[in-house]
This record gives structure tokens, C-alpha cells and sequence, in this order.
């Protein structure tokens, strides 16, 4: 049996918090960006360093609204009407990563498109640094002891975690589960890119995306079963969000592997 007692707060400069959420974020937008710069360098991205500024900052803005509007109307929409003070302290954790992808989606479909970009030239190269920030905000959602499992008995799972911020009992750390299998994601992934680009094979577009909607929504559809979150007929939102979403990106994959557009 483990105990988290983790102060969320890194550290304090008068009023203003660093918080290990907002660092994650932070390091993920840049991640983003230096990742996508390199292509740029590497002549993979046909695009300038202007134009990828632009970007990131719109990225920043879109995704971060949609996680938190995604929190806010599909997730905890109660919680949220008793205490609405609370809606624009996206520092204090709470934010779909979901709705970021449907946020981040929005942004890269309307810059491609100014920008006479194919949607998957950068949607490919992004998922990549998105699933290593992904793992980190597993580890944040650890310190804000959030997302946590459901209780059990520490005779029967040992390494299980009593959240004092929460309550006494001891919870599985769903959170970590989730880390774990996500950092497996991330392997794959680069693995896959790292493969093709050491042997100058081309992959068709969209196929690394594909990979990552699917990899997240399965592992996110599993680990959830050990999360503590109120169920609607036998799985919760999120897992009924991940089933829709599994439905639609295999039928996506299989067209677009099947019609082979044009590859990078």
C-alpha cells in the first residue's frame, strides 16, 4: 500500500502557482513544436517556421478550450453548475484529453486547409510528441489525485493507493495503469515512424494518426474499468466516447489504407 500526499503545487511566487498540470501543458505545446520544427528542417514538413508559430498558438488555444469544455458539458456538467467559479481554473486540473484532440483536429483541419496542407502531413508528425505529453498528464492527474481507481483490498492488490486528498481507502492508481500503457503507445509509434524513416520505405498518410486514435481510445476503454466513475448501461461516458471513436477510426484506417492516398 502506497500513500499520495503529493502537493500538486511545484512551486509559489506570491500569488502565482506553478503546478506539475500546467507543466505538462506547457512542455507539451513545445514538444509539439520543436518535434514539427525538425520536420520543417528535415524537409518532411512543407511548411515555414512563420506559419508553424501561427500554428502552435492556435493549437494552444483551440485544445485547451475544447478539453475544458468537454470537462465541463459532457463530464462533470453537475459538478461544475454548483460551482462555477471553478470552470476557468483550468489550473486546478480537469481537462478531457479528448476534447483536446477534437480541439487540436478543428485547429490543424482549418490551418491545412488556409494553408494547402494535406490534414495527415502534420497530424502524422504531431500524435507522436501528443503521446509522450499524453503520459505526462497521466502523471500530473496522479499528483492531483484525480482520475483515480476504484477501492480494493490491499491483501489483494499490494501496490493499490490511498489518496488523502480523497479519502482513506485504498484506490487502484488508474492513473499510473493508464501512464504505462500509454508510454507503450508512444514506443509503438516511434518505433513504426523510426522504422520507415531508416529504411526510406513511405507509409500512407494518416496511417500514424489512425494508430494513435485507436491505440489511446482501446487503452483508454480498458483502464477506465478500473476507474472509480459512475456508470451509464455498464461503462461510463468516456467508455462509450472510446467505442464510438474505435468504430470510427478502423472504418477511417481501413478506407484509407485500402484507397492508398498519397503516401510520405
Amino acid at each position: 500500500m502506497f500513500i499520495n500526499n503529493i502537493n500538486p503545487i511545484i512551486f509559489s511566487i506570491g500569488p502565482l502557482s506553478v503546478r506539475y498540470y500546467g507543466l505538462v501543458y506547457a512542455l507539451g505545446f513545445v514538444m509539439g513544436y520543436l518535434f514539427l520544427r525538425h520536420a520543417i528542417k528535415q524537409k518532411k514538413l512543407k511548411l515555414t517556421e512563420e506559419k508553424l508559430d501561427s500554428y502552435i498558438l492556435w493549437l494552444i488555444i483551440g485544445s485547451i478550450v475544447m478539453a475544458r469544455l468537454f470537462e465541463v458539458f459532457v463530464y462533470n456538467l453537475p459538478e461544475y453548475i454548483n460551482n462555477l467559479s471553478e470552470v476557468f481554473l483550468i489550473w486546478h486540473g480537469g481537462m478531457s484529453f479528448q476534447g483536446g484532440i477534437v480541439g487540436a483536429i478543428i485547429v490543424t483541419w482549418i490551418f491545412c486547409k488556409k494553408n494547402n496542407l494535406h490534414f495527415y502531413d502534420i497530424a502524422d508528425l504531431a500524435v507522436i510528441p501528443t503521446t509522450l505529453t499524453l503520459f505526462l498528464g497521466k502523471l500530473a492527474n496522479y499528483t492531483n489525485s484525480e482520475l483515480y481507481g476504484r477501492i480494493v483490498n490491499p491483501q489483494s492488490v499490494p501496490w493499490c493507493v490511498v489518496f488523502q486528498k480523497i479519502d482513506a481507502y485504498c484506490r487502484h492508481p488508474a492513473q499510473i495503469y493508464e501512464a504505462i500503457s500509454i508510454l507503450i503507445l508512444f514506443g509503438i509509434l516511434v518505433a513504426y515512424y523510426l522504422y520507415y524513416e531508416k529504411y526510406k520505405h513511405k507509409f500512407v498518410k494518416g496511417t500514424i494518426f489512425w494508430m494513435f486514435v485507436i491505440g489511446y481510445s482501446i487503452l483508454r476503454f480498458i483502464i477506465t474499468f478500473f476507474r472509480d466513475e459512475p456508470l451509464y448501461v455498464g461503462l461510463n461516458v468516456g467508455q462509450w466516447i472510446c467505442l464510438a471513436t474505435i468504430i470510427i477510426a478502423g472504418i477511417v484506417l481501413f478506407n484509407t489504407r485500402k484507397s492508398k492516398p498519397k503516401s510520405i
